[in-house]
C-alpha cells in the first residue's frame, strides 16, 4: 500500500510522485534537509545582493537588467514585477497540471538555488494540502520560464488575487504569505508548470506504451500470427534494447499458446512491432530521465551558490533538453500508433480472423467498421502533434532574449498526443476482444489470459450493430490496468 504522504527534499522527486501529488489525495511534507538548503540559499542571496548587483534583486529584468533598483523603491519593485507578469491568456489549464506545477516548484526551492525566503515552502505545501489552485491560463510561456503562471501564484499567496473557485463556485483567499520584494523574480524564474505537465505526460506515455504491448498481443492471438519475429535469435541479430524488451514481452504474453501460424509472414503491424514500438519505449524512458533530472535541479537564474558565497548568472532556465526529448517521444509515438491502426485493419479482414467482414454479426453488418475511422482520426492528431516544437524560435525583450525552445508547447502537445493515442489504442482493444469472443478462443493461461478476462469483464459482448462510443471509452479507461503486470 502506497504511503499517503509525499516528502519533498529537493533532490529525489520522481515523475510518479508528481502524478500522485497532482491526481491523488496525498499529503505533501517538507524534509528538514530541503528547508535547510532553502534557508542557507536565502541568507547567501541577501548577503551577496548587499555587496554587488544581482539580477532581479537589485536590477530590473529582461532588457531592463542594466537598470538599478533604487533602495527607496526596493520594497515596491518586486510587487510591480509580479503584477506586470501575471498576464497569461486563454482558458485555464487543468487542475492536475497546476498541482504538478506547485509540487515541482516546491521541490525546486528545496533544492537550494533560488534564494527565496524558506517560509514559502510551508506556504506552497499548505496550498497543496488545502487543495487551493491559482488561476493559470494556457498561454504565456515558451520554455524559458513559466513567468505568468508563477506570478499569478505569487499574487494568490499575497492575497491580491483569489484562488480558483472551488466546487461550490466560490473563490477562496487562502492563507496569507508575505513574499519579500527581493524574492519576487527568484520565485517566478522557473519552468515548474512546463516540467509539471511534462512529468504527467511522460508517466502517462510510458503507461500507454506498456498497455500497447498487451493489446498488440491480443490482436496477434486473434489473427493467429507468427511468433518468429519475436524469437531471441532475431533480437540478438539486431540488439536494440527497446526492441529486445518488446520482443521479450511478446514472448511472455504468447508463451502459453503457440498454434501454427496462418501465414509465412505477417504484416508489419505484427512482424515489425518490436522494431517500431521499441524506439517509442526508449524515447519515453529517455524523456522521463530528462524530466526527472530537471525537476530535481537547482535550475535558477541567478543561481545562489551557498558553498562559494556568490551568485551565478546563467542559462539553466532554458529547457531545451526537455523539449527535444518530448519532441522525439511524440515522433516515436506516431510511428507505433500507425502500426496499431494497421493491426486494427487486419481485425476487420475475414482472411485474418475467419469471421465476417468488420467482425459483423452478418456479412452485411457494419460491425467495427467505424472504429477504423475513429482510430485514424486519433492518428491524424498524433501526427499533427508530432511536429517538433523545437523548430520554433523567438526574439524577445528588445533582442536581449533571442532564443526559445518552446518546451512548454512540447509538453502540451505530448499531453494531447497521449490522450489521442489512448483512444486510438482503445479502438484496437475493442476489436481484438470482439474477434476472440466471436472465434470462441482465449489464451490458455498466463498474463495474456488475465488481460483478456479483465477486458471481457468490462467490454459489452454484443456484436449487433450499435453505437460503439461507450465501448471505446470503456476500453480507453481500462488501458492503465492492462499496463500493470498480470499473473
Amino acid at each position: 500500500m502506497e504511503d499517503s504522504r509525499i516528502v519533498i527534499d529537493g533532490t529525489a522527486l520522481t515523475c510518479a510522485q508528481v502524478v500522485r501529488a497532482a491526481r491523488e489525495d496525498v499529503t505533501v511534507a517538507i524534509a528538514p534537509d530541503g528547508a535547510d538548503r532553502a534557508r542557507a540559499a536565502w541568507r547567501t542571496a541577501a548577503e551577496v545582493a548587499a555587496s554587488q548587483p544581482v539580477y532581479g534583486r537589485t536590477t530590473g529584468v529582461g532588457a531592463n537588467r542594466t537598470v538599478d533598483v533604487e533602495w527607496e523603491d526596493s520594497d515596491a519593485h518586486g510587487l510591480r514585477l509580479l503584477r506586470s507578469h501575471a498576464a497569461g491568456a486563454g482558458p485555464l489549464v487543468a487542475p492536475e497540471i497546476v498541482r504538478a506545477m506547485l509540487t515541482v516548484r516546491l521541490n525546486q526551492i528545496a533544492a537550494g538555488g533560488s534564494g527565496v525566503e524558506p517560509g514559502v515552502l510551508r506556504a506552497l505545501a499548505d496550498v497543496l494540502n488545502l487543495g487551493l489552485l491559482p488561476p493559470v491560463p494556457v498561454y504565456g510561456a515558451i520554455g524559458t520560464g513559466d513567468l505568468t503562471a508563477l506570478a499569478s501564484t505569487a499574487l494568490c499567496l499575497l492575497g491580491e488575487r483569489p484562488w480558483r473557485p472551488g466546487p461550490d463556485g466560490a473563490a477562496e483567499r487562502g492563507p496569507g504569505y508575505r513574499l519579500r520584494s527581493a524574492d519576487a523574480l527568484a520565485f517566478i524564474s522557473s519552468n515548474a508548470a512546463t516540467l509539471g505537465e511534462a512529468a504527467l505526460a511522460v508517466a502517462d506515455l510510458r503507461e500507454m506504451l506498456s498497455a500497447s504491448t498487451v493489446v498488440a498481443a491480443l490482436s496477434h492471438f486473434a489473427v493467429r500470427g507468427s511468433g518468429e519475429p519475436y524469437a531471441q535469435a532475431v533480437q540478438d541479430a539486431c540488439p536494440h534494447p527497446g526492441q529486445q524488451d518488446v520482443a521479450a514481452a511478446m514472448r511472455t504474453l504468447l508463451a502459453f499458446d503457440q498454434p501454427a501460424p496462418m501465414r509465412i509472414q505477417d504484416p508489419y503491424g505484427y512482424r515489425a512491432f518490436p522494431q517500431v514500438h521499441g524506439p517509442a519505449l526508449e524515447a519515453a524512458a529517455h524523456a522521463e530521465r530528462v524530466v526527472t533530472r530537471e525537476i530535481n535541479a537547482a535550475a535558477e537564474n541567478p543561481l545562489v551558490d551557498v558553498t562559494g558565497r556568490t551568485v551565478w548568472h546563467n542559462g539553466n532556465f532554458h529547457t531545451a533538453y526537455v523539449g527535444l526529448a518530448l519532441d522525439s517521444a511524440r515522433a516515436a509515438l506516431f510511428q507505433t500508433m500507425a502500426l496499431a491502426a494497421a493491426r486494427l485493419g487486419t481485425l476487420a479482414e475475414p482472411s485474418f480472423t475467419g469471421l465476417a467482414p468488420f467482425l459483423g454479426a452478418t456479412e452485411a453488418s457494419s460491425g467495427i467498421m467505424i472504429l477504423e475511422y475513429v482510430a485514424h482520426s486519433c492518428l491524424a492528431d498524433v501526427r499533427r502533434l508530432a511536429t517538433p516544437a523545437a523548430l520554433g524560435s523567438a526574439v524577445l525583450s528588445r533582442g536581449v532574449e533571442e532564443h526559445a525552445g518552446f518546451s512548454t508547447q512540447s509538453a502540451r502537445a505530448t499531453t494531447d498526443a497521449v490522450a489521442a493515442y489512448r483512444l486510438g489504442l482503445g479502438c484496437e482493444l475493442v476489436a481484438a476482444v470482439r474477434a476472440l469472443r466471436m472465434q470462441g478462443r482465449a489464451p490458455s493461461g498466463g498474463p495474456l489470459r488475465s488481460a483478456l478476462d479483465l477486458a471481457a469483464g468490462v467490454l459489452d459482448p454484443g456484436v449487433e450493430d450499435r453505437p460503439l462510443d461507450a465501448d471505446i471509452a470503456a476500453a480507453a479507461d481500462l488501458l492503465p490496468r492492462l499496463a500493470r503486470p498480470h499473473p
